[in-house]
């Protein structure tokens, strides 16, 4: 099948970027994105010219390297799917693509499709950690957790930091993320007496970086992990109750 493609090019973050045109005659309706991306490359080195830069590692969809706007939707068409895992019979008829990188003030673009994330790493800097004295291996099943509670902590936890929530919000906020980070860790029984520091400065941390949170709901189905929106309601239930229990000397 023949696959038209345009392509945002910028050979570095202080270049100017366009947009470029490109031709796969060969495609295949298997392929992924990033599979068609590495018949394209073929093609173009083949030529003496220089290869579309984009992210990726495991091409599992659990990695979250990979990632770009796809006829301006985050990783593509279809809902909760990373760029890697959406394949061309998905979307039978469409036969020409738009990509382009994550376009958000918080992730500066650094060569074609591929932009710096840094800003996600600086929110886990500020709280997204915890404590804990490991102490020997039989101590890992010390300390006891409901069940329940420990499948909606894995729920959160499953959020692969791709940045698709920032890039589909319309103000370019974190709050999705963020939230499942606390959510996640809230609901663990490590790292408690740290809670409500993590909070603050997460909360902090977010809206220094990013843009504020409307809740117009875009960041869900873009989200391969399926993150629910509730997420942002546990930030903002976590940040009051850190804010009822009073400031500690070290936030």
């Amino acid at each position: 099948m023949r696959v038209e493609l345009e392509i945002w090019r910028q050979d570095g973050p202080r270049a100017r970027g366009r947009f470029e045109s490109y031709t796969v005659e060969d495609a295949e309706p298997e392929m992924s994105l990033l599979e068609l991306l590495d018949r394209l490359n073929d093609q173009i080195i083949a030529d003496g010219g220089e290869p579309v830069v984009f992210e990726s590692d495991c091409r599992e969809g659990v990695c979250g390297m990979c990632g770009f706007l796809v006829n301006g939707k985050p990783h593509g068409p279809q809902d909760n799917t990373p760029a890697c895992r959406q394949h061309l019979r998905a979307f039978p008829g469409v036969t020409r693509f738009r990509l382009e990188p994550w376009r958000s003030a918080a992730f500066p673009v650094i060569r074609d499709l591929v932009v710096d994330r840094t800003a996600l790493d600086e929110l886990i800097r500020a709280g997204g950690t915890v404590d804990v004295a490991a102490g020997t291996a039989p101590d890992a099943d010390s300390v006891p957790q409901p069940y329940l509670q420990a499948e909606q902590a894995l729920d959160f936890a499953a959020c692969i930091g791709c940045g698709a929530c920032v890039a589909a919000c319309p103000n370019g906020a974190a709050m999705l993320f963020a939230g499942a980070k606390l959510a996640h860790l809230s609901l663990m029984p490590q790292g408690r007496h740290e809670r409500s520091r993590r909070a603050r400065r997460m909360a902090r941390t977010v809206n220094e970086i990013f843009g504020p949170c409307s809740l117009y709901g875009e960041c869900v189905p873009a989200c391969p992990a399926g993150i629910p929106l509730t997420a942002i309601a546990a930030l903002n239930r976590e940040v009051l109750r850190a804010g009822l229990r009073g400031r500690s000397r070290d936030d």
